[in-house]
């Protein structure tokens, strides 16, 4: 036989695993759940980032081997990289609209360069054969649909995170428990001028 202690024991319990439960179901763990998918899908964002200026310097040596008269190019992709690379963004950081903005538009002046490096290199039959350039090429193909994929990803996983803090019941709890954590800014849709192809003057 329970002692009344007990009794109010057992009802404790089982009202705090109530109201925990009631909790858990209206959406108290939401923002948080999605902030921390925020920042997975930014990282995913700078690991391909960074696949694709690790393959940067073997593909200038290899156009640089056949084209050496396109200097210019060749030093523009270089210049850009360096600056696409000396900009970083990471979980610290993400709440900084200006550092995310300046990080999409080092990146854009990158993919830019390599457009205009791809579009030269058509000039040499050589090169365009070469068994190195094409498995560059391919990689470099390959890195820049993660790339897409991965902001594609990122863009959702802030909008939803963004959405959950600015409606109810989400706004509530946000207010309540979750004030550190702001609105975060996001990629825009295209980076000025990309959806132009680069002028390339011979």
């Amino acid at each position: 036989m329970q002692t009344p202690r007990g009794y109010r024991f057992s009802w404790s319990m089982t009202a705090l695993m109530l109201i925990s439960t009631l909790l858990a179901g209206c959406g108290i763990n939401n923002i948080p759940t999605y902030d921390e998918q925020v920042k997975a899908a930014w990282a995913q964002v700078q690991n391909q980032y960074q696949r694709r200026a690790d393959l940067i310097p073997n593909l200038v040596e290899t156009v640089k081997g056949y084209a050496k008269q396109e200097q210019a190019t060749l030093t523009a992709v270089i210049e850009a990289r360096a600056k696409a690379t000396s900009i970083q963004v990471d979980a610290s950081t993400l709440n900084d609209p200006e550092k995310l903005k300046q990080f999409q538009e080092a990146q854009g002046q990158l993919t830019g360069a390599l457009s205009r490096l791809m579009v030269v290199s058509e000039r040499y039959p050589d090169l365009k054969s070469n068994q190195n350039f094409l498995a560059l090429q391919s990689q470099l193909e390959g890195t820049e649909n993660r790339i897409s994929v991965s902001r594609k990803d990122f863009i959702a996983s802030v909008e939803r995170y963004n959405t959950e803090i600015r409606t109810f019941p989400g706004r509530l709890w946000h207010s309540v428990m979750y004030s550190d954590l702001p609105i975060r800014a996001n990629f825009e849709a295209t980076t000025e001028g990309a959806d132009k192809a680069p002028e390339v003057k011979f």
